[in-house]
């Protein structure tokens, strides 16, 4: 499976997480600080993720990297900040 594949899969998982924790909300309560703001780019021998949260939760960092896991990212740099809020910018290829 070539890069633009995963990265389509990654925005499927995370429309999906966004409609999962916004389903029953109204749209007049203020956007969840820890819900994840998710890019994808391409690169020429893989793809770059940048996961950015305003509030980081205990937990949040083992979260992202077995998500990566689980759709078969291999990371092979990543740069994290978890203070106050979660910041992750991580470099990837597909696991063979």
């Amino acid at each position: 499976m070539d890069a633009s594949k995963y990265i389509k899969k990654l925005k499927k998982k995370v429309e999906r997480f966004k409609g999962d924790t916004t389903a029953g909300q109204s749209s007049s309560e203020p956007t969840d600080p820890t819900i994840p703001m998710v890019t994808v780019e391409t690169l020429e021998k893989g793809f770059m993720i940048n996961v950015l949260a305003g509030k980081n939760q205990p937990g949040m960092l083992v979260s992202v990297l077995e998500a990566f896991e689980d759709i078969g990212l291999n990371v092979l740099d990543a740069r994290v900040s978890c203070t106050d809020s979660f910041s992750l910018h991580a470099t990837g290829v597909e696991t063979i």
